[in-house]
């Protein structure tokens, strides 16, 4: 029986390398790579939890920490969870969530992080015994799996949970994979835009799904976050999502 291989590897970039978290089955001859892309909080246990359940599946996964080695670093503090999604404990510490969030509106760091990720399809890509390759992300990640499939037009599958993405037409045009978008009926501040996804998605003639689940907010996937996480928005997204992954890249 195989063993599986759960380490913290450096994924080459640059002249310090992107640091992530590799779970992989050793003795599986051929099998498809995903991309795990974590939330605003960085690469923590429970990303690291989600890797190991895609491993399972039948995966080799990367779960890249892109903010390490970034301003982010400095002002991304893991109880800060609280005060994003309870109004009170917010109002109370208003300060540091807009510290928080300020690095990642530069423009710098969005073209650094999709620079990042190119770095971790390609290598992926250049192990032998990896076929096809997708990405996967929550929040921030479903942010960016929206961006690198614009950015990478050998991607074969994109799952975005509770991501944005707010693209031009001519961008859109760029995507060539399926993607499956998961949101919250509650977190409107995406569900708001999304008829209007869905009409460039289908102007493009793109393939493209989604569901929207009703009474579930932002963040319903992280089981870490009592405040919103939502078992059976959770457990339906998942199996959803284990489907198109089988269906794209096995």
């Amino acid at each position: 029986m195989d063993i599986e291989a759960h380490a913290l590897i450096t994924i080459p970039y640059d002249n310090t390398g992107i640091p992530a978290y590799l779970a992989a089955k050793p003795g599986q001859a051929v099998r498809p790579g995903l991309i795990l892309i974590h939330e605003v909080w960085g690469l923590n246990n429970h990303i690291k939890d989600v890797t190991d359940r895609l491993c399972k599946e039948g995966y080799e996964v990367i779960a890249p920490d892109l903010i390490a080695g970034t301003d982010a670093v400095k002002v991304v503090k893991q109880d800060l969870a609280k005060a994003m999604f309870d109004p009170q404990e917010g109002a109370r510490r208003q300060v540091e969530l807009r510290a928080m969030m300020t690095p990642f509106g530069s423009s710098y760091f969005a073209e650094q992080t999709i620079a990042k990720l190119q770095a971790c399809f390609e290598y992926l890509a250049n192990k032998p015994n990896i076929t096809k390759i997708g990405v996967m992300g929550f929040c921030f990640g479903g942010t960016y799996s929206f961006n690198l499939a614009i950015n990478q037009s050998k991607l074969s599958a994109t799952v975005a949970f509770y991501g944005h993405a707010d693209h031009s037409d001519e961008e859109i045009k760029r995507i060539n994979c399926p993607i499956l978008a998961f949101y919250g009926e509650l977190d409107t501040n995406l569900t708001d835009k999304l008829p209007q996804l869905e009409a460039q998605m289908k102007k493009a003639g793109k393939n493209f799904e989604s569901k929207v689940y009703p009474g579930a907010r932002h963040a319903f996937f992280n089981n870490t976050n009592p405040l919103t996480y939502n078992a059976a928005a959770a457990s339906d997204s998942w199996q959803l999502a284990m489907r198109f992954l089988e269906e794209n890249l096995k």
